[in-house]
């Protein structure tokens, strides 16, 4: 089934919206994925990855609007770039220090965001709202590029999978806001050197 399918999506919704874990393809890799406002599903994620539980993970947002979801006010700089790079393969590292969200900061007072461009994807997330989404694989493995690999890592531990073929994508290309300067924190799907320039001459 694919994420632009409506068989099977409002049942995908469903489970999203009652605590549930799944896998599906994101803009760019296989992703584990679950509410970012159910406690639950952040932790069953943790605890299924093997995540060092002091590493906060990247969340897909379906609109820039979101982001008031997580008390994040953003500064006119950040804004005019984020405006540049979303949609987009970037997630970027935002201040979000609410104690309320200090399951998904982890005590680091910052979360990753990403909108990402694919339409499907989008739609989805304007059904269920924001979601957590790490690589489909335990840490330290390989991410899995297929759903078979992913059901070897996982097995039924996972509601649902969500099968679209072999994804070769990189990772997000992850970045950190100062100033209104961007800092690189890991290379990834997305080359930002033209960009980097632009804002340079600035």
């Amino acid at each position: 089934m694919k994420l632009n399918n409506d068989s099977g999506i409002k049942n995908i919704i469903k489970i999203l919206k009652n605590n549930g874990i799944g896998v599906l393809p994101t803009d760019t890799i296989y992703g584990l994925v679950g509410s970012v406002l159910s406690k639950k599903a952040v932790e069953k994620i943790y605890k299924l990855r093997r995540r060092n539980l002091k590493k906060p993970m990247i969340i897909l947002i379906g609109s820039i609007k979101d982001l008031k979801i997580f008390k994040i006010k953003l500064k006119r700089p950040t804004q005019k770039i984020l405006q540049k790079i979303w949609p987009g393969k970037i997630s970027v590292i935002l201040p979000c220090p609410k104690k309320e969200f200090s399951y998904l900061h982890r005590g680091k007072k910052s979360l990753a965001f990403r909108l990402p461009k694919k339409q499907s994807l989008i739609k989805l997330l304007e059904k269920t709202g924001p979601l957590v989404a790490p690589s489909a694989n335990p840490e330290n493995e390989k991410p899995a590029q297929t759903i078979s690999q992913v059901k070897k890592y996982f097995g039924d531990e996972i509601d649902f999978y969500l099968n679209n073929g072999k994804l070769n994508s990189k990772p997000s290309t992850l970045i950190a806001l100062k100033n209104g300067r961007i800092f690189i924190k890991r290379k990834g799907a997305k080359n930002l050197t033209s960009l980097l320039k632009k804002l340079d001459k600035k």
